[in-house]
């Protein structure tokens, strides 16, 4: 797995998860950051011509750095809720093919706290390059679990006490007038058609974001971003007794 940029280079090289480091020839100090940080842990940095890193990128904006990762650790659905500090607070993607999209998500659900995101092997984005770098290393620090079905993991997070929230354009509950603070997976759909048939049916709950303008629908990482720090404030409105 290989990630490239700034960012994502050094929330890597901070999760302990870079193996090799390859850097341009060129000096600055973001570039001196990443050297040096590589160097007190470690990894060995590679110095490389300019277009050597743009064909390692395939063509995308690598910032002068790409990184070489190990093998993340592998989770299962039971792991991330039995990995949670308090209440699980879980995020669920069916079918969600966009990398910038899907690294924008990771983002999110690492700032909001989230304890671990399920995604479906087969049909979830690539999880390096684009992904990694829409996420700004956030796909570094992020727990995933990858299954082969996301139905069967709704099941089974049902199994494990842990409460399903869809979020569906036409679901007449609005996503704030639903109690975000238990042991929560929040779900969302692929960009344009949503959750699928079965992944809807088996949400315990549907909620929607209610919307004022012309627009119909938001992209799904802002959707996300609304419903995940919607469920953080309530969370911390609960912690303090609020």
């Amino acid at each position: 797995m290989v990630v490239f940029g700034i960012h994502p280079v050094l929330e890597a090289l901070r999760a302990g998860r870079v193996s090799v480091v390859r850097v341009a020839d060129r000096e600055g100090p973001r570039l001196r950051e990443i050297v040096e940080l590589a160097s007190r842990t470690g990894v060995p940095v590679q110095r490389e011509p300019a277009e050597r890193l743009e064909n390692r990128a395939r063509g995308r904006v690598h910032q002068g750095v790409i990184a070489e990762l190990t093998e993340g650790a592998s989770y299962d659905v039971a792991a991330l809720v039995d990995g949670a500090a308090a209440a699980p607070f879980i995020v669920v993607l069916d079918g969600v093919e966009d990398p910038h999209n899907l690294g924008a998500i990771l983002r999110t659900a690492d700032a909001a706290g989230v304890d671990g995101v399920v995604v479906q092997d087969r049909r979830s984005a690539a999880r390096s390059g684009v992904a990694a770098k829409a996420s700004a290393g956030a796909i570094s620090h992020i727990r995933l679990a990858e299954v082969v079905n996301v139905a069967r993991a709704l099941d089974e997070l049902k199994e494990l006490g842990v409460w399903t929230v869809g979020l569906a354009g036409e679901a007449p509950q609005v996503y704030d007038q639903v109690d975000l603070t238990g042991p929560i997976a929040v779900v969302l759909g692929a960009e344009g058609p949503g959750m699928r048939r079965l992944v809807r049916q088996k949400c315990d709950f549907l909620v929607s974001i209610p919307m004022a303008g012309q627009v119909g629908s938001l992209n799904v990482s802002v959707a996300a971003g609304v419903v995940l720090f919607e469920a953080a404030r309530q969370r911390r409105a609960i912690a303090s007794g609020r």
